[in-house]
């Protein structure tokens, strides 16, 4: 049985660690945009690292099938981040 207590104390850590991540890559983002480099570029240059170290951690097959749940992800707005709420 799993405990509550480590289990949570896990999904902090890990939840924590995410968001100092992207706050790292926030203000490189900003950094290479003061530099001048498009946005689009960026973008595609984000997916290829994140992928590929997914790739390499996990494998092509496991990555693979994660990737077939982000069209929905996209759909239902989970990476809408100037989203209205009504």
């Amino acid at each position: 049985m799993i405990q509550f207590e480590k289990s949570q104390a896990l999904f902090e850590r890990e939840d924590e660690a995410r968001k100092r991540a992207l706050e790292y890559l926030a203000e490189a983002w900003r950094n290479a945009e003061d530099e001048e480099v498009d946005t689009e570029a960026l973008a595609h240059a984000a997916l290829f690292a994140g992928l590929a170290t997914l790739v390499e951690q996990y494998g092509e097959t496991a990555i693979s099938e994660l990737m077939k749940r982000i069209p929905d992800k996209v759909l239902q707005g989970e990476y809408t981040v100037d989203k209205t709420l009504q």
